[in-house]
């Protein structure tokens, strides 16, 4: 039976790519994933500036997969081979072999574990970036795997920004390198000697201007630590204290309100008020005290009394109707019991009835993001309400242990909002993985109050940058966009110490060593300082010496081979930086193939298909290795198939 013909194109653009990556001197990285992570991460990676002229991509997709934010398997330049696991077929399909890293930056922490073991039976000496929630294990994985790896939490680097916007201060990151401690800060709330270089300048009429050549007028810089407490911790002790002098009788009164429903409330209210009406008659008819009538009309009421024919007709009508108050109020009283009983439970397992608040942070979504944003405000001592659809989310332990309330609900609900008291709350901090539903979310709580302070979530960069100047709903954030830096540092071993968030862009902290021969061996400092891409705060000499910090430092000052540079840059701007300190190219000519050989029989080079993004670069003997089972490969850009062989060129901009 003759092969299909789509099975022979897909076969044809596989074997033609094999045979142009042989003897390509740029380094191949894979990357598995299909969230905005692994879109941001590949998008980089295809535009970078590195020593040897870039870098060839391949990304790993699984057969059908719907992406929230942006599809990296629509990215121009990059070989898609699609396969819904991770094995060593797969990665074998994905050229593994020889490869400068991998990166598996799917959100299944115990799959990528699966993952990275079998990407290391195939090459132990690649280099690995895994994208963990699990501290603990990614502890264990670092011990256990044999090859360099790096894990990283893109959740932890993103949480600081969340916990700084619903405070309405700055990012409260903070880092060690060497022997200093360095944070972020607004100008005013340091002193000029603890500056260490401007970070931002934010003007409403040009928005965000990163690493300004005016350093005296940046708004954001980064400091030294010098004991002070950041902004963002000073913001949250602020609000406690704040809380803290609330009337707890009101808190009182809402519990009390909340404890039974309301047509039983109403009827216990209906028989007191008929028990104290008939208690204030008797003491005006027998001339008792009212201490004396209170005992005397409790005792009627609950015990009843004993007859007596004597008395006025008017006090025996009373001493009846006390009787019958009486009859009905016990089960009245029971069945108040019995309702505050089942309301308890019910709270305790959807969260629906809690007492009122003040001052407190609404947390929608305990997903990855959401727990790290709750531990860090409970970390502050500032009151978290958790909304959560799933009864038992990923951060429901760690909720009851910090005895976070957790309503479970649709957020989207005017009355789930009204249980966690949204109108009265400080912040609205919107986390959960469906962009729809964190929008329904805040704008139902916009609602409930105009003013309120909303933080929203979205994996595509440039949505949440539109939403937010459309909307006016607040400040919107892109986990994805936030951490991607660094796990572009980690895949292309650049010494990575942090990532500052600033506004919707990231400036990683990296230091970058100097090699024999750079471009910038034998320059002075002054050369590395570029306005909006690098700004140099650190040397540590060759071999180790004293560090120099940017007090010291002279920009006359010779670069010599040896030394590594800290900076804090840009994302070109750091790729610019690491060609300048690299060791000079050597070049040499590379064969090109004769022809791409298809079924056995050799065929001419023009016949093969362009790959865009690609030399031509090839070796002079190569030989075709069919699919492994279970993954297809295409190459984004290719010839025209109906099997998305081509793909949609993006158009978006660039990752800072």
């Amino acid at each position: 039976m003759a092969e299909p013909w789509r099975d022979r194109a897909r076969r044809a653009v596989e074997w033609n790519w094999r045979l142009r990556s042989v003897g390509d001197p740029r380094p191949h990285y894979v990357i598995c994933g299909k969230d905005a992570l692994a879109y941001y991460v590949a998008r980089a990676m295809l535009e970078s500036e590195l020593p040897t002229g870039g870098a060839r991509v391949t990304v790993v997709v699984p057969e059908r997969y719907r992406s929230n934010g942006p599809d990296v398997a629509a990215l121009r330049g990059v070989r898609v081979v699609r396969s819904d696991r991770l094995d060593v077929a797969t990665f074998e399909a994905a050229g593994l072999a020889g490869a400068s890293g991998l990166a598996l930056l799917h959100q299944d922490d115990v799959g990528n574990l699966h993952a990275a073991l079998c990407a290391q039976a195939v090459d132990q000496r690649v280099r690995q970036v895994l994208r963990m929630f699990n501290g603990t294990l990614a502890d264990g994985v670092r011990k256990l795997l044999k090859a360099s790896v790096e894990v990283l939490s893109d959740a932890e680097m993103a949480a600081p920004a969340f916990v700084a916007a619903a405070l309405g201060e700055v990012d409260p990151s903070s880092f060690q390198h060497r022997d200093k401690t360095l944070r972020v800060a607004r100008r005013a709330d340091v002193r000029p000697q603890d500056v260490v270089c401007a970070l931002a300048h934010l003007t409403e009429a040009q928005g965000v201007e990163l690493l300004p050549a005016e350093q005296a007028g940046a708004d954001l810089v980064l400091a030294e630590a010098t004991g002070q407490p950041p902004a963002t911790e000073v913001a949250a002790r602020r609000l406690v204290r704040a809380r803290r002098r609330r009337r707890p009788v009101a808190v009182l009164l809402g519990a009390v309100r909340g404890f039974a429903t309301r047509k039983i409330g109403v009827a216990v209210m209906l028989v007191l008020a008929v028990i104290a009406v008939l208690g204030a008659l008797i003491s005006r008819t027998e001339g008792a005290s009212p201490l004396e009538a209170l005992y005397l009309t409790l005792v009627t009421t609950l015990s009843g009394a004993d007859p007596d024919t004597t008395k006025p007709a008017g006090a025996q009508i009373m001493q009846v109707v006390l009787n019958l108050a009486g009859l009905a109020l016990i089960p009245l009283i029971t069945a108040v019991v019995v309702d505050g009983i089942v309301n308890a439970r019910l709270a305790l397992h959807t969260g629906q009835l809690q007492p009122a608040r003040v001052g407190h942070v609404v947390l929608i979504g305990l997903g990855n993001v959401g727990t790290r944003v709750m531990a860090q405000l409970r970390e502050y001592d500032v009151e978290v309400v958790a909304i959560d659809k799933d009864p038992e989310p990923r951060g429901a332990a760690l909720a009851r242990q910090l005895e976070v309330p957790l309503i479970v609900g649709d957020a989207a609900l005017p009355e789930t909002l009204v249980a966690a008291s949204v109108a009265d709350c400080q912040a609205l901090v919107v986390a959960s993985t469906d962009d729809v539903a964190n929008l329904e979310a805040a704008l139902a709580a916009r609602d409930l109050r105009g003013d309120l302070r909303v933080v929203l979530r979205f994996f595509d960069g440039d949505f949440a940058e539109r939403v937010e100047e459309t909307f006016a709903l607040g400040v919107s954030r892109s986990v994805s966009y936030l951490a991607a830096p660094a796990f572009i540092g980690a895949l292309t071993e650049r010494a990575v110490i942090t990532t500052i968030p600033v506004d919707r862009h990231a400036l990683p902290v990296a230091e970058v060593p100097v090699a024999a021969g750079a471009e910038l061996d034998g320059r002075p400092l002054g050369m590395v300082n570029r306005d909006g891409q690098v700004r140099l705060i650190a040397r540590t000499p060759a071999g180790g010496g004293r560090t120099i910090w940017w007090k010291d430092l002279d920009p006359r000052q010779v670069i010599f081979a040896g030394d590594r540079l800290t900076v804090v840059a840009r994302r070109r701007g750091l790729d610019w930086l690491t060609r300048q300190c690299a060791p000079p190219a050597r070049p040499g000519p590379v064969s090109r193939p004769a022809g791409a050989v298809h079924g056995g029989v050799p065929t001419p080079a023009a016949a093969s298909p362009s790959v865009p993004g690609q030399t031509d670069s090839g070796a002079g003997v190569a030989h075709p290795v069919a699919p492994a089972a279970g993954a297809s490969s295409t190459i984004a850009g290719g010839p025209p198939d109906d099997f998305a062989l081509t793909r949609r060129h993006d158009e978006s901009g660039e990752v800072s």
